[in-house]
């Protein structure tokens, strides 16, 4: 009989984390979770639930918007990063795609993508721009300014620019706002593409639960600053709340888990 294997630390830990802003808000309450290296990790929630923050929080981008990680570790590769400024972060491998794309309108998509690679010092960049002209075709054809692409091609933009930055962990904020179905389709077939090929791992914040459970092998619900639910894909998929709330099914106005009888959260999270 062999040895138990030891269990592989995660590329990402978020552990027990309060964030607050401006010294007097407090947004996420005691929030943990963990992302595996190699995995796609969805994060799921209604709009003020704390999502972004979360984001920002790994990626130290709450200092540019009055915020503080005040309680808990934020940790990668088995460091801690919480409290180290963005680009010493980025330098790590971490890499945020933000929320509404934020590429650089009056620059072309090409020094978007060489702008991705800011940190870099070696002299394969222009290898890694054709490698993301393989994913995204439509940009080697695009040549005027970044600001006059489409949705659908900014949010292609954004996401090559982060693999410019050759990440261990891309941290991405709603890629399907804004674009048609067709277009998230896309998309999120490229995402799914992205990780098999490279191994990139990535933490995916998207209110479009139904795409994000399809690429995820695991997710996290967060409500009011704190996870509420979690759990493979496949089990969150099929979770009778989950699918009234974020699959279709809900009304106008949407229930919350916090007066679900049914609903039991797990008592790390009280």
């Amino acid at each position: 009989m062999s040895a138990a294997q030891p269990e592989v630390p995660p590329l990402l830990e978020v552990n027990n984390i309060e964030v607050v802003y401006s010294d007097v808000i407090l947004v996420l309450r005691g929030l943990s979770l963990k992302v595996p290296k190699g995995e796609i990790v969805a994060l799921l929630g209604a709009n003020g639930a704390g999502k972004s923050t979360t984001l920002k929080a790994i990626s130290g981008l709450l200092k540019t918007e009055d915020g503080e990680v005040t309680r808990g570790d934020v940790t990668f590769a088995g460091e801690r990063i919480n409290g180290i400024d963005p680009h010493l972060i980025v330098r790590r491998g971490i890499f945020q795609v933000m929320e509404g794309r934020r590429i650089v309108s009056d620059m072309t998509a090409l020094e978007n993508l060489r702008l991705g690679a800011f940190t870099r010092r070696d002299r394969e960049v222009g290898d890694d721009i054709e490698r993301v002209y393989g994913y995204f075709p439509r940009l080697k054809e695009r040549t005027g300014l970044a600001g006059y692409l489409s949705g659908g091609e900014q949010q292609m933009l954004a996401i090559g620019r982060a693999l410019m930055a050759r990440p261990k962990l891309i941290l991405m904020d709603e890629p399907s706002m804004g674009l048609s179905p067709l277009l998230v389709q896309e998309v999120f077939g490229i995402i799914r593409k992205i990780n098999q090929d490279l191994g990139v791992t990535i933490l995916l914040v998207e209110q479009n639960a139904r795409m994000a459970l399809s690429v995820a092998s695991y997710g996290y619900v967060m409500e009011q600053g704190k996870v509420v639910l979690d759990g493979t894909a496949a089990e969150l998929a099929d979770n009778e709340d989950v699918k009234e709330f974020y699959l279709g099914g809900h009304g106008a106005e949407r229930k919350s888990f916090r007066n679900l009888k049914s609903f039991k959260r797990r008592k790390r999270w009280l």
